[in-house]
């Protein structure tokens, strides 16, 4: 009875091995599908990544409000704000503006709560350095007063292009799930004559 069970184990060893050779041997006929990355790609990686993905952290300064409601709601403490009302102009003034991407962990907790979206994802995901210091990105080199929404609207182009897009990465990344119904013909000429 051993005697079997040995010569099947032998059996079934050899089968084994020859299956994973008959494996290699046909990838030898076959022609290679590496692909040469980063070089040798027809289209950036970046470039195929949906709206929503939740790369490299990016902070527009021209519609950072200054309400610190990013940092607040960091549950690692990884942005740093320091804001300032300036007694002469009556304004807040950002001073400080940095994200430790070393400890960002890409839950997307920081955009949810922004107003106008300043603060998003990108589809930047190779913050890949040498040091730990590199990855602290700074977005305020001086400090530059934060913007205040304007009751009639936003009248700069420059400015109304930055908040569209803040407020689709909002609207899609707070509430991806649900759908907004089409506005009636009669809504959509009110709201434009308003």
């Amino acid at each position: 009875m051993k005697q079997h069970s040995y010569l099947g184990n032998i059996k079934e060893t050899c089968v084994t091995v020859l299956d994973g050779l008959a494996i290699t041997f046909s990838h030898l006929m076959r022609r290679p599908v590496t692909i040469q990355y980063p070089d040798r790609i027809p289209i950036r990686v970046q470039d195929t990544l949906p709206f929503r993905y939740r790369g490299m952290l990016e902070v527009d300064l021209e519609i950072c409000t200054g309400c610190l409601a990013c940092e607040r709601a960091c549950p690692i403490d990884c942005i740093v704000i320091d804001a300032e009302k300036d007694k002469q102009t009556r304004e807040m003034v950002l001073k400080r503006f940095d994200i430790d991407m070393a400890k960002c962990m890409y839950c997307g907790l920081c955009s949810e709560p922004c107003p106008t979206g300043a603060i998003h994802h990108t589809p930047e995901f190779e913050g890949a350095d040498f040091s730990l210091e590199s990855l602290v990105r700074r977005f305020v080199q001086q400090p530059v007063a934060a913007y205040k929404v304007k009751k009639a609207g936003e009248t700069d182009p420059n400015v109304l292009e930055l908040l569209d897009r803040g407020m689709r990465y909002i609207q899609e990344f707070a509430a991806p799930e649900t759908k907004a119904p089409a506005p009636k013909e009669g809504a959509a000429k009110e709201g434009a004559a308003a």
